[in-house]
């Protein structure tokens, strides 16, 4: 009896000693978990500001492309020629009438 008495303080022991290093191995497991977790948490909130700053990108240069589709379009008109004639060139119609500065 004296011999069981022995095996079972042995095996009590040795079974709190598992239990202990089980728990042990448990709660590192959890804190590198939440490590981890707020490491990601932190590069989306990144990823998310990243993302508005490129849609508001994407916004502006689809204002852009809108303005150089309607310039396209003026410069394809006649005012637009007559326009450039008479700044750039110099030219005027016939039957018009230029009056010069004296300074």
């Amino acid at each position: 009896m004296k011999r069981n008495r022995r095996k079972n303080r042995n095996r009590k022991s040795h079974n709190r000693i598992g239990m202990t290093l089980v728990l042990t191995a448990v709660f590192m497991l959890f804190i590198t978990l939440a490590i981890k977790s707020y490491g990601l948490y932190e590069k989306n909130s990144d990823y998310k500001e990243t993302e508005q700053k490129l849609e508001e990108e994407i916004k502006d240069e689809n204002d852009r492309t809108e303005e150089l589709e309607n310039l396209k379009k003026y410069m394809q008109t006649k005012k637009y020629v007559e326009e450039v004639a008479k700044d750039k060139l110099g030219l005027v119609y016939k039957d018009e009438i230029i009056f010069k500065s004296e300074n």
